[in-house]
């Protein structure tokens, strides 16, 4: 079951990079457009603390332990991370790293994919 959700999230991530390689304003448009939002903030920091407790609480059955493992603990101190730096520094890192990300859309986009393909590789 648990395995199973780990690796609809990186099927979900294929089509996510698949679309943001399309056409990167797709995703990062309405990132940009909410931004300010604080729904946002509290959304990176709940899914990046499932994702983790996720990825470590399997990682003995994926093919990768450690490295699940790993990805899994980084994944929970970003968690914990972007929730304590409030909602101003949060607004202004995702202003910078957009600002990074755009020229760099459709390389972005690539990075997701494998990322994406590497937990449904783990999982499967």
């Amino acid at each position: 079951m648990m395995t199973g959700i780990i690796t609809t999230v990186g099927l979900l991530l294929i089509l996510a990079g698949c679309v943001i390689l399309a056409n990167p304003q797709r995703i990062y448009g309405p990132l940009t457009d909410n931004i300010e939002k604080p729904a946002l903030q509290i959304a990176a920091v709940l899914v990046r603390l499932a994702l983790g407790f996720l990825l470590i609480s399997q990682a003995t059955v994926s093919k990768f332990p450690l490295v699940i493992e790993v990805l899994g603990w980084l994944s929970v101190v970003a968690a914990l991370g972007l929730a304590v730096i409030g909602r101003g520094n949060f607004t202004r890192l995702m202003k910078w790293a957009l600002t990074l990300v755009k020229p760099l859309g459709r390389a972005s986009g690539f990075v997701v994919v494998a990322f994406g393909a590497f937990l449904v590789y783990a999982f499967v």
